[in-house]
């Protein structure tokens, strides 16, 4: 029997470089997960709306946390839920928050491989001064080894330095420059699924912190979280949506299609 999917609040965007409202993600997400302009089916036949499909853990609380506290508060909220016996699905935030939850992966799933869709690399040693910045996470992550392989997609910002990293991880990138179409791709050990919002054209997406046009559709997203194969998928993460600039409210609703895809996928025992 496939296990339960849990999604996991973190409503933190306190080392954002730019613009702050990532920290309301999550409980925008739910809500657009709860519209009734769709319905709660995946593309793949499944109901979230089942609570043996996906459940709600809420939100974890960082009230007089320093940034320090709250990272290793995030660690050990992802860790509650594999103690559950159960699957993340990691509504952020900004993308500093991927560096603890992959922390507490890892530990978890020797041999831990991820997959990266993001607009940027996020592989600067530091940004402004900051290691712990949204622009450091897969830095912090390959440095301490936590992953033996990081394939990164949707990239088209790419500075010097971050090449230079990217060489010295041994990153596989999929920049936007060579895209010919959505990508199959493969991977031999237990897969997690980093999902920036702003992979995506800003088109399709106004939600978002720092837009970059040349992205993704969505449907190329959603193509890929259907064909990617893995020995197991064992978690994901959602980030960096921004509800303070979703005017339309598109984006949420996006951001909850890809909940519900990732969370289809994460109950395939099959991939």
């Amino acid at each position: 029997m496939p296990q339960v999917v849990t999604l996991l609040g973190v409503p933190f965007d306190q080392e954002s470089s730019f613009q702050r409202g990532a920290a309301t993600g999550p409980p925008a997400i739910r809500a657009a997960l709860r519209c009734e302009s769709s319905n709660t089916w995946t593309e793949g036949g499944l109901d979230v709306a089942e609570p043996s499909v996906l459940i709600d853990a809420g939100d974890l609380d960082f009230t007089g946390l320093d940034p320090a506290a709250i990272r290793a508060r995030i660690e050990a909220g992802v860790t509650e839920v594999l103690d559950a016996g159960s699957m993340p699905l990691v509504l952020g935030g900004d993308h500093s928050i991927t560096y603890p939850v992959v922390r507490a992966m890892a530990r978890r799933y020797p041999g831990l491989e991820l997959l990266h869709f993001d607009a940027h690399g996020d592989l600067y040693d530091s940004y402004e001064g900051n290691r712990f910045s949204h622009a450091c996470p897969f830095a912090r992550i390959m440095e301490e080894k936590l992953a033996r392989r990081l394939v990164q997609v949707g990239i088209r910002t790419l500075s010097r330095h971050q090449r230079e990293q990217a060489e010295r991880f041994g990153v596989e990138i999929h920049e936007m420059r060579d895209w010919t179409g959505p990508i199959s791709l493969t991977f031999a050990g237990p897969l997690y699924i980093s999902l920036d919002i702003d992979v995506l054209d800003p088109a399709f997406a106004d939600g978002i912190s720092h837009p970059e046009p040349g992205g993704l559709s969505v449907r190329e997203v959603v193509a890929m979280i259907q064909r990617v194969r893995a020995d197991r998928l064992v978690g994901a993460d959602v980030v960096e949506f921004n509800p303070v600039n979703d005017a339309s409210p598109r984006t949420g609703l996006v951001a909850a299609k890809f909940v519900k895809e990732l969370a289809d996928r994460l109950q395939q025992k099959d991939l």
